[in-house]
């Protein structure tokens, strides 16, 4: 979305079940040129019900959903990091049988050739949830959420409620999360997620059934239950669009920016539009106010107060809201183009000094030694590197600083230590998980227009090839592959989940 560019937009379908009038939409349209603001409806108990028809008409019509969740910890963080991958997984269940989901983020983007090829109708769904079975509550976990709005007490009361592991009975005739998640997966539409491997491992457990012992077969379940293909915008991040960093907001917001760019040259651009809601269904949104681009550029910026360079190359900063230096994500975006524009100088200023003084042959062998160190730091041979963020050693640093290796904020839940950063508050709370699902989503339509470019014959072969059911491994050169080995059979839960999910579509 650009300046302006917000405007709303119902299909048919969905206007009947939103209610919407004509007076609404032109209503909503005037206010919304005038701001962009990015809706989220809020979903608990007392209206699950009612937005049960929009919800799964939204997923059953989308191109692609995003999805993000926020956990109530995620345990002991050095085995989140370890080398051996099986490891890791064995971890990330560990913390999903014993933590639990406190709330998820859905963004259903729907794609309307009839405008243009690169415009969605986008509809995000914040589902408040309550576990009905014990878990452990991470005390930092929770004073992290209460300082970003989150309500506790509205959670204990109106949390949709659910428990974990195997279903109870026949439970895919009833409207509840666990149902919805199977509309999700009946969809068969491309799922995104940033840093995924934790939020499907909980996704699995929380709402599907218990998770299998060994990653071959939860690999193996995946693909099958996603069979159009799992996305992980934080590969796309470092391994496509190459970002010197890539915790959500900074990508989100690098997207954006270039978006906008595109649009102001006249370019294909990025169109995203949101549902127009009428007056009756205002209690159950919240909005996200996001201002203008060249308003956002000028956060900040009539001080010299210096960027946080562990905030700006992670995303987190172990002194929080104490820490003097700057957080602000439209400033670390100024700074990493500054810098990157002057070492793109330097080096144009040395390529000329060395071609016109050196030898033609030793003048070549330079040329060949520039172009691989340029191509192996910026492009070719890897994802740009920044303050070192990308090794392991950096990620286990900032494990072993947090205070109390229990506690980090729920909804960093990557495996890099990579919290992400703090959002102003919206009208009526915030709804992280909504809108962090949204900021998922608009990455990865941002970087499927860039890959297809004018090539739009996208009938043949997976969504998006180069990032088709990839996952990012932190301190990994190399992604996990979502997908069914010769030597790994899918579990019997999964396979008695799959008959009973399809025999009662």
């Amino acid at each position: 979305p650009g300046r302006g560019s917000d405007r709303g937009r119902v299909s048919g379908a969905t206007r009947r079940h939103a209610g919407l009038s004509r007076g609404n939409r032109r209503g909503a349209a005037a206010a919304a040129m005038a701001r962009w603001r990015v809706p989220v409806v809020d979903v608990q108990s007392d209206n699950f019900t009612e937005l049960w028809p929009s919800m799964v008409l939204a997923l059953r019509t989308a191109t692609f959903i995003a999805v993000d969740t926020e956990l109530s910890g995620l345990g002991a963080r050095k085995s989140l990091l370890s080398p051996c991958i099986e490891e890791r997984y064995k971890a990330v269940c560990s913390a999903a049988r014993t933590r639990a989901v406190l709330s998820l983020g859905v963004a259903c983007f729907k794609q309307l050739p009839e405008k243009s090829e690169n415009t969605y109708l986008c509809q995000i769904y914040n589902l408040t949830l309550l576990c009905m079975e014990d878990y452990v509550v991470e005390p930092q976990s929770v004073q992290f959420l209460v300082q970003h709005g989150f309500d506790f007490n509205k959670q204990y009361a109106q949390g949709i409620p659910y428990h974990k592991g195997n279903d109870k009975g026949n439970e895919n005739q009833n409207q509840s999360v666990r149902t919805f998640f199977l509309e999700l997966i009946r969809a068969k539409k491309p799922l995104i997620l940033h840093n995924g491997l934790i939020d499907l491992v909980f996704l699995y457990q929380c709402f599907y059934a218990h998770l299998p012992d060994s990653l071959g077969t939860f690999t193996a379940d995946l693909s099958e239950m996603f069979p159009a293909g799992i996305y992980d915008t934080k590969y796309a991040s470092e391994f496509e669009t190459r970002f010197v960093a890539s915790y959500l907001e900074y990508a989100y917001k690098k997207c954006k920016r270039e978006n906008c760019k595109l649009k102001d040259s006249s370019g294909q651009h990025l169109t995203v539009e949101f549902c127009n809601y009428p007056a009756n269904m205002s209690r159950y949104i919240d909005y996200r106010h996001c201002s203008p681009e060249e308003e956002s550029h000028n956060v900040g910026g009539g001080n010299n107060v210096p960027v946080c360079e562990k905030f700006s190359a992670y995303g987190w900063c172990p002194k929080g809201m104490k820490c003097p230096q700057s957080h602000n994500i439209d400033l670390i975006i100024d700074e990493d183009d500054r810098l990157w524009e002057e070492k793109r100088k330097k080096r144009k200023h040395k390529w000329k000094r060395r071609k016109n003084t050196e030898e033609p042959a030793k003048a070549f062998r330079d040329e060949s030694s520039g172009k691989e160190m340029e191509l192996t730091q910026n492009g070719e041979d890897g994802p740009p590197r920044k303050q070192s963020c990308y090794e392991p050693a950096a990620a286990t640093e900032l494990a072993e600083i947090t205070p109390n290796s229990e506690g980090r904020p729920l909804e960093e839940n990557s495996m890099d230590m990579e919290p992400e950063v703090n959002i102003p508050e919206t009208e009526g709370g915030t709804h992280r998980a909504g809108f962090d699902a949204f900021m998922t989503g608009y990455i990865m339509a941002y970087v499927w227009m860039l890959k297809k470019g004018k090539n739009i014959d996208t009938g043949a072969g997976p969504w998006l090839p180069d990032c088709h059911n990839k996952l990012y491994l932190s301190g990994k050169s190399v992604p996990l592959q979502i997908v069914k080995s010769l030597f790994s059979k899918s579990s019997k839960a999964h396979s008695q989940k799959m008959k009973l999910a399809w025999a009662s579509a």
